[in-house]
C-alpha cells in the first residue's frame, strides 16, 4: 500500500475568506482561529475572513494567516482516519508542517511567523529587492546564469526550485532585472517579475535569519511524531535541535520542492495531501509526477470529498 504525505503552502496562496467554512462549522477549527487573535493580540480572524486584501498581503499579515488557516483544515481532519506517513511544507509552509508533526505547537508557530514576516520585511529597503518566476529554464543553467550576473556586482539566486522548468530567482533589483532581461534575449524561456516585498530565500535574508535565530533560542522544539522533509536538505530530519538550525538557514537558502517531491515519491508516497488556501502545490506535484494521487483540502466540501 502507497504512503500519504500532508504539504502545506506559502506565501502567495492566500486569499481573503480562506477558513471561514470550517470556521463556522467545526468548533475545533473555530478554537485554531480564536486561539491565533490571543496569541498575536489582534483580530487576525477578522482580517482573514473579511479583508481587506492589500491588507492580507502584507508578509507580516500573511505568513500567520496562512499558518492558521492551514492547522484550521489540519484540526479538521483530526481523528477522521486520514493520517500521514510523511510532512512537508513550501517555505512558511513549513511551519505549518512542524505543527502537523508535533515539533511545533500552534501558538509558537504562529508567533514565530509573524515575527518571521516581520523581519524578512525589514530586512532589505522597499525597492532594493526583487524575485522573478522563470519558465522554461534548466537549474543548472539558470544557476550558472545567477553566478555570472552575481559575479558582476548584483547579486541573484535561485530561491524556489518548484517543479520542471518552474524556478524562482531572488535578489537585488538590478540583479533579478539582469535575469529577466537575459531571459528575454534568449528566447524560448519566459521571466515573470513577482509582487513580493523583498528578496526572500536569497542572502539578502541573512540578517532577517540571525534575527529569528535568537527569537528560535527559547522555543520548545519536540521529536517529530512523522518525518519532516525539510526545504533546504529535501530530506527528512528528526533531530530537533537540527530542525531548529534549518529553520533559520531557510530563511536564506532555496526551498528545494521539487527535489523534497521527488525524494517522497522515491520513498513510497503515491498520495499526497494539500491542506490550507488554494491548490498551488498540487499543481506543482502534478508537474513533478503526473501519476501520483493529489487532494486538496481547502474547504469544507473538499475536507468531507477527501474522507
Amino acid at each position: 500500500m502507497g504512503k500519504i504525505a500532508f504539504v502545506f503552502p506559502g506565501q502567495g496562496a492566500q486569499a481573503v475568506g480562506m477558513g471561514k467554512d470550517v470556521y463556522n462549522a467545526l468548533p475545533q477549527s473555530r478554537a485554531v482561529f480564536e486561539k491565533g487573535d490571543e496569541v498575536l493580540g489582534f483580530p487576525l480572524s477578522q482580517l482573514v475572513f473579511e479583508g481587506p486584501d492589500s491588507e492580507l498581503k502584507q508578509t507580516v499579515n500573511t505568513q500567520p494567516a496562512l499558518v492558521t488557516t492551514s492547522v484550521a483544515y489540519l484540526e479538521a481532519l483530526s481523528g477522521r482516519g486520514l493520517s500521514p506517513d510523511y510532512v512537508a511544507g513550501h517555505s512558511l509552509g513549513e511551519y505549518s508542517a512542524l505543527v502537523a508533526a508535533d515539533v511545533l505547537t500552534y501558538e509558537d508557530a504562529v508567533k514565530l511567523v509573524r515575527l518571521r514576516g516581520r523581519f524578512m520585511e525589514e530586512a532589505v529597503p522597499g525597492g532594493q529587492g526583487a524575485m522573478a518566476a522563470v519558465l522554461g529554464a534548466e537549474r543548472e543553467a539558470l544557476a550558472e546564469l545567477c553566478r555570472s550576473i552575481s559575479a558582476e556586482g548584483s547579486t541573484v539566486e535561485l530561491a524556489n526550485v518548484n517543479c520542471p522548468g518552474q524556478i524562482v530567482v531572488s535578489g537585488s533589483q538590478a540583479g533579478v532585472d539582469g535575469v529577466v532581461q537575459r531571459v528575454k534575449e534568449a528566447g524560448g524561456k519566459r521571466a515573470i517579475p513577482l509582487e513580493v516585498s523583498g528578496p526572500f530565500h536569497s542572502s539578502m535574508m541573512k540578517e532577517a535569519a540571525e534575527r529569528l535565530a535568537a527569537e528560535l533560542k527559547s522555543i520548545t522544539f519536540n521529536a517529530p511524531s512523522v518525518p519532516v522533509i525539510v526545504n533546504v536538505t529535501a530530506s527528512p530530519v528528526t533531530d530537533p535541535e537540527e530542525i531548529r538550525e534549518l529553520l533559520v538557514r531557510q530563511v536564506f537558502s532555496p526551498v528545494l520542492w521539487q527535489d523534497s517531491v521527488e525524494w517522497l515519491i522515491a520513498a513510497g508516497v503515491d498520495t499526497f495531501v494539500e491542506i490550507g488556501s488554494g491548490s498551488v502545490l498540487a499543481g506543482l506535484i502534478r508537474k513533478i509526477d503526473k501519476n501520483v494521487k493529489v487532494i486538496n483540502i481547502n474547504s469544507l466540501e473538499s475536507l468531507e470529498t477527501a474522507l
